[in-house]
């Protein structure tokens, strides 16, 4: 086998080491996975049924809040539960784990993708969760084609917030200051997605904050895929998380190669 061949074989077994270990601990952890969802849900229960009679101007009069409420949903779990991988990490340099795999004979690119694979995998299955349990609460994905479509947003979403949860981690040392920072910044970006109510209802500036949010452009695509409505072209929605997935993910990698394995 050749130095390259080896190099490759290396970094997919440590990809794929990363990625189990993520599953592993995620099905374990029942309590925490309990705990994440029932957040969401009770979100769901109460300001769906609470707001059932909620009607917004630029939203069809046939879709009710709960309609519109399940994909906002989806989307706020994925943006919470993503801010765990960076967590994550930091949690594994205090207890010595990261040294270990830093010192490790792979590539940095290699660890980051297995972070990034079992953190999407473990946020997705968190979402699915959530989508399963809104249906007995009344709510219906328009068609089969439309949750496959909503899959593909959710791995955007996870691989946006996960590149941006590693990039914010690799800059501090431990939990502390991470949750800090992450804690300040998720209530703004869930609020100002559209994924609770139109952005068309902010004033302008907000509404201008919110068209350069990314969970924006992700909670619209899956409304469309879920619902069949959407204030933008799915493809445009689509395009515009994969430019933002791209540039987190790059940019989490790019911080995380400097890392230092102390």
């Amino acid at each position: 086998m050749t130095e390259d061949g080896g190099r490759l074989r290396r970094d997919a077994v440590a990809v794929y080491g990363l990625w189990k270990r993520d599953i592993v601990r995620f099905w374990r952890a029942k309590s925490r996975v309990v705990g994440l969802l029932l957040g969401p849900f009770f979100i769901l229960v109460f300001f769906g049924f609470g707001f059932s009679d909620a009607r917004f101007g630029s939203v069809p009069s046939s879709l009710s809040y709960l309609e519109y409420l399940v994909p906002g949903i989806l989307g706020f779990t994925m943006l919470f539960s993503a801010s765990f991988t960076g967590l994550a990490v930091l949690s594994d340099r205090e207890v010595g784990f990261l040294k270990e795999i830093l010192v490790a004979p792979v590539s940095r690119t290699a660890i980051v993708v297995g972070r990034i694979a079992g953190g999407a995998t473990t946020t997705m299955l968190q979402a699915l969760l959530i989508l399963v349990l809104a249906i007995p609460l009344g709510f219906r994905p328009a068609s089969l084609a439309g949750v496959l479509v909503a899959v593909s947003f959710l791995v955007l979403v996870a691989a946006t917030f996960i590149g941006l949860g590693l990039a914010i981690a690799s800059q501090f040392k431990d939990t502390q200051g991470y949750n800090l920072i992450v804690n300040f910044a998720l209530f703004p970006l869930a609020f100002l997605s559209g994924a609770f109510y139109p952005l068309s209802n902010l004033p302008l500036p907000l509404r201008l904050v919110g068209y350069l949010n990314p969970l924006t452009y992700g909670v619209d695509g899956l409304r469309g895929a879920l619902v069949g409505y959407s204030e933008r072209a799915l493809v445009a929605d689509f395009g515009a998380m994969v430019v933002a997935a791209a540039v987190t993910v790059a940019l989490g990698a790019a911080l995380f190669r400097r890392v230092e394995a102390v």
